[in-house]
C-alpha cells in the first residue's frame, strides 16, 4: 500500500523514535510555537466556537451533497478549458497522470506540496517512466535531498530536522559552504538560487489542492514560499491531484475556511499566497498552463462517506490536532508508518489502508480530547477513536489474546465483592516497588506501554468508598 512507510511492526517504530532524543525536542518545540500561534490567531476572529461551528456546517453539507459539489465541479472544470479524471484507486490516478506527461514528452516534473499525491506514491510513479521529480515545497526538497526521507508533520514535514541537520543536508548535497551559516534565512536564501532555474527548465508542474470550487472549476493552493504559484504559472501543462472530499460550493465558502485552516495550521491571519487557478491560460492572460487537468481521487473515500467514520472527511489539513497530541509530542510522526500522523492520521489511515498493518494507530492516543478542542471543522477525533477500538474488538476479531484474558480477569474480579475488596486493598502495595514521588515512570508488563509515553499515577492507597464514608460521617465537609 503506498500510503505505508515500511514493514515494521509499530511497536518497533515508536520504540526506535523513543530513542531519538533530539526529534523529540524538535517535535515539542514546534508544536509548542504552532500551537501558541493558534491560540493568538483564532482570539482575533473573535467567536471561534461560531466559526467552528460554521465550518463544521460547511463540510457536512458538502459530504451530504458531495456527488452534486463533484459534477458541478468537474463541468465548470471542462467549461474552462480543463480536463478531468476521475481515479478510484492509486494505480489509476498515477496511470492517467504517466499518460500526460508522456504525451508531453516530458522528463522534467516540478511539484508543490501536496500530501494526496505522497498518498499514491506519485514521485515514484513518474520516476518509473524516466522522470526527474523536484519538490519545491521547502521541507518537502530537504526530505528529497536527505535520502528520501519521509514527512512526519502535515503541514511541516521536515519537523523533526532543526536548521543544523538541515545544513548538514545542503552541506553534503548542494555543495553548502562548511563554514556557512546556519542561519534559516540564508539556507533557504541558498536554495532559493538553485531552484530558480529548475522551475524555468520544466514541462509539467503537479499541486495538491487546498480546496476545489464548485462554481467556478476553480482549485486553491494556499502556500506561504511563492512556490505554488510558480509551478502552476511556468510550466506548460499543469496538473492538480485532490481527494474527492476537497470541494466547498463557493468563492465564500472557501474564504471562511481559509481563514480558519491558516490560523489553525501556523497560527497567522492569512498565508503569505493564497492562489486561485481556473483552467489553461486564457487569450489574454500573461502566463499560466496551456494545459489543466484536474485528477479526483477516491482511494476508499466512498467507502468513508457511506459508513459511521464520515465525518472524518471534514478535515482540513490543518495539522491543529497533531500540535496539541501528547501521544505525537513523545513519538514524533515516522512512528504513525503513515503520510498521515497524529489524531487525524490515527483515525484515517486504518479506513484508507486497513486494520492489517494499521490496527495500532487508533489505541496511540490518550483520548485526553484535546484533538478534538483544536479542530477547526468540529470532527470528534476521540470519539472516532473509540469507534475504531469497538470495530477492531467487536467486528474485526482483533483484540489480543493478551487483552482478551485480561478483560475477563477483570470482569471475574470485578464481579465478585470479595476479590474486588482484596484487589483495591493489596493494589497500592503491589505498585509501591514501581513508583517514586507517586508517579510510576517505568511500568512493567501492560503498564510498561503507558509508561513508555507518560507517567501512570499511583494508586491511592485510600479506597473512594472508604474517602466517602468518612466524608458522611463528619456532615459531608
Amino acid at each position: 500500500m503506498a500510503i505505508k512507510y515500511n514493514d515494521n511492526a509499530f511497536k518497533d517504530n515508536v520504540n526506535t523514535n523513543l530513542e531519538r532524543d533530539f526529534m523529540r525536542g524538535a517535535v515539542t518545540s514546534a508544536q509548542n510555537r504552532l500551537h501558541g500561534g493558534r491560540l493568538k490567531a483564532v482570539d482575533e476572529l473573535g467567536d471561534w466556537e461560531e466559526w467552528r461551528k460554521h465550518g463544521e456546517e460547511i463540510r457536512q453539507h458538502v459530504l451530504d451533497n458531495l456527488d452534486y459539489y463533484l459534477y458541478e465541479l468537474s463541468e465548470n472544470v471542462e467549461k474552462a478549458g480543463g480536463h478531468v479524471f476521475f481515479a478510484q484507486t492509486p494505480e489509476e490516478a498515477n496511470a492517467y497522470i504517466q499518460s500526460v506527461v508522456q504525451k508531453q514528452q516530458a522528463t522534467r516534473v516540478l511539484k508543490s506540496k501536496s500530501m494526496v499525491t505522497e498518498e499514491i506514491s506519485l514521485n515514484e510513479a513518474l520516476e518509473e517512466i524516466g522522470c526527474t521529480v523536484l519538490e519545491t515545497d521547502l521541507g518537502e526538497y530537504i526530505l528529497q535531498l536527505d535520502d528520501h526521507d519521509k514527512p512526519s508533520h502535515i503541514v511541516a514535514p521536515s519537523v523533526h530536522k532543526n536548521r543544523f541537520q538541515i545544513k548538514e543536508v545542503f552541506v553534503k548535497k548542494l555543495g553548502y559552504p562548511e563554514d556557512g551559516s546556519a542561519d534559516a534565512k540564508d539556507l533557504a536564501r541558498f536554495v532559493r538560487t538553485i531552484l530558480r532555474d529548475d522551475y524555468m527548465q520544466a514541462e509539467v508542474g503537479i499541486t495538491g489542492c487546498n480546496f476545489a470550487i464548485a462554481d467556478s472549476g476553480s482549485i486553491s493552493l494556499v502556500t506561504n514560499e511563492g512556490n505554488a504559484g510558480l509551478v502552476t504559472t511556468i510550466p506548460k501543462t499543469q496538473i492538480a491531484v485532490m481527494g474527492m472530499e476537497r470541494i466547498v460550493p463557493s468563492l465564500e465558502e472557501m474564504e471562511v475556511l481559509v481563514n480558519m485552516l491558516t490560523r489553525s495550521a501556523v497560527g497567522q491571519k492569512l498565508t503569505s499566497y493564497v492562489n486561485v487557478i481556473t483552467g489553461p491560460k486564457r487569450a489574454e492572460d500573461v502566463d499560466g498552463p496551456e494545459e489543466f487537468h484536474l485528477v479526483i481521487l477516491d482511494n476508499g473515500r466512498s467507502d468513508i462517506l457511506a459508513g459511521e467514520f464520515k465525518s472524518v472527511l471534514q478535515c482540513i489539513r490543518c495539522a491543529a490536532c497533531v500540535n496539541v497530541c501528547p501521544v505525537y509530542r513523545h513519538i514524533g510522526g515516522h512512528s504513525y508508518n503513515s503520510i498521515y500522523s497524529g489524531p487525524i492520521g490515527a483515525v484515517l489511515t486504518p479506513l484508507l489502508a486497513g486494520y492489517d498493518d494499521f490496527k495500532e494507530l487508533p489505541y496511540a492516543s490518550s483520548l485526553c480530547g484535546a484533538c478534538t478542542d483544536a479542530c477547526p471543522v468540529k470532527i470528534p477525533l476521540h470519539e472516532l477513536l473509540l469507534k475504531h477500538r469497538q470495530v477492531i474488538v467487536e467486528k474485526e476479531g482483533r483484540a489480543p489474546v493478551s487483552e482478551g484474558l485480561m478483560m475477563k480477569g477483570f470482569s471475574v474480579g470485578a464481579s465478585n465483592s470479595t476479590l474486588f475488596n482484596v484487589g483495591t486493598k493489596i493494589a497500592a502495595a503491589v505498585m509501591k516497588p514501581l513508583s517514586k514521588n507517586q508517579m510510576i515512570s517505568k511500568g512493567v508488563g501492560p503498564l510498561k506501554d503507558w509508561t513508555d509515553i507518560r507517567d501512570f499515577p499511583v494508586v491511592e492507597r485510600e479506597k473512594l468508598r472508604d474517602w466517602f464514608d468518612k466524608r458522611e460521617k463528619k456532615g459531608g465537609k
